[in-house]
């Protein structure tokens, strides 16, 4: 684990109140100063000549990177640091691989199949990350998208990497926490190779998705799959995205007046915060009405609906300041606006500040929009 300031500091004469006791030989003020700039790796331990010999192997250990990182053309895999994402973040996500053998019966369907593969989801493209090509050259594959990357079997096997052959989901899994644990904790450099689980063609495709899911959150750098389903791929890089998303950084969108299905100046009006998770949630089902629309988006810092409104992100004049800043009082007829089920308390006050609409209380869930669109329809009928 990484030493602390605090942690070093304990070490040096300063906190002993021995001999040398902020000499100032190093360059730093104090002993203090210079253990938090060490923790921080601004200067070098052997900068204080009096450290002691077992605060010196706790510096030359703690310098060891934990995990190495294998590059093939840009993409990086490993170089984890830590065992908890709520410690630090996750650095490198978990890599996608399919094996293409060349040779097989339907090598240009799956080829194919890989090349046309792509979901969008919370702002993000993602395709299949690795193809090795078994049996064959690179000279074999062509326009292959180019987000994706490609290398022949034979170099792959040439590159610093661990191979788990998945065939006991226990030993897989007690392998993957051993060599991540003695990597970080112990900085043994005998487990600092990145770790790969290799998945054989014609396991069930619900076990599979079980396996890899767990390995992924636990402690896989790469999955290796000899069969490619594009259902699998699908819901393994959703959890991927969001394992990987670093928690000290909100996943946002632009705040602006969103349109769906080309609306015009009588459309029908809905409001929530810049959240991804609830834009898409919002847009999703925005897209798939029958009827045009717009959505505001406030700025929020990223925040969800009632987080937003708790910490003072989403307040009334807030709205207005967003809504003057679109001139969307002057772009649209409507004078109604849809706000999230979860402000309902906030209706009176955004009226007050917003005297020319009307505010009706929404849905609290995204899922509920469509009935909510189809009986207010009923209602204006």
């Amino acid at each position: 684990m990484n030493l602390s300031g605090l942690q070093i500091f304990k070490y040096l004469p300063g906190a002993k109140k021995a001999e040398h006791t902020n000499c100032k030989e190093c360059g730093c003020p104090t002993c203090m100063a210079f253990a938090i700039k060490l923790a921080q790796k601004q200067v070098s331990y052997d900068r204080c000549k009096y450290m002691p010999e077992d605060l010196k192997k706790l510096c030359v250990r703690n310098m060891k990177a934990p995990q190495k990182t294998v590059k093939i053309d840009g993409l990086k895999i490993g170089g984890e640091n830590v065992l908890y994402r709520h410690q630090k973040t996750f650095i490198n996500r978990t890599v996608m691989a399919v094996i293409l053998d060349c040779e097989a019966p339907d090598f240009q369907q799956k080829l194919k199949r890989i090349k046309d593969f792509e979901i969008n989801r919370v702002n993000e493209k993602m395709r299949v990350d690795l193809v090795i090509i078994r049996n064959g050259g690179k000279q074999k594959i062509k326009n292959l998208c180019d987000e994706t990357v490609y290398i022949d079997e034979k170099d792959f096997q040439k590159l610093s990497l661990k191979i788990i052959n998945d065939e006991n989901f226990g030993k897989t899994s007690k392998k993957l926490i051993e060599t991540r644990t003695k990597a970080i904790i112990d900085r043994d450099e005998k487990y600092s190779d990145p770790v790969c689980v290799y998945f054989k063609s014609g396991i069930d495709k619900f076990e599979l998705c079980a396996r890899a899911g767990y390995y992924l959150c636990k402690y896989a750098n790469m999955l290796i799959f000899e069969d490619f389903d594009e259902s699998l791929f699908a819901t393994l890089m959703t959890l991927r995205q969001n394992i990987f998303t670093d928690p000290e950084k909100p996943l946002q969108v632009e705040a602006k007046i969103y349109e769906f299905n080309n609306p015009d100046e009588n459309s029908i009006v809905f409001m929530t915060t810049n959240f991804a998770l609830t834009f898409f949630a919002v847009a999703n089902e925005l897209e798939n009405l029958s009827v045009p629309s717009y959505l505001i988006v406030t700025p929020a810092d990223g925040m969800s609906v009632l987080t937003a409104w708790s910490a003072e992100k989403f307040t009334a004049q807030m709205v207005a300041k967003t809504l003057k800043k679109f001139d969307f009082t002057n772009r649209v007829k409507t004078r109604r606006i849809i706000i999230p089920g979860l402000l309902a308390h906030m209706k009176e006050e955004l009226e007050d500040v917003l005297p020319e609409f009307e505010i009706v209380v929404g849905t609290i869930e995204a899922y509920a929009i469509a009935d909510f669109v189809n009986n207010l329809k009923a209602q204006n009928h």
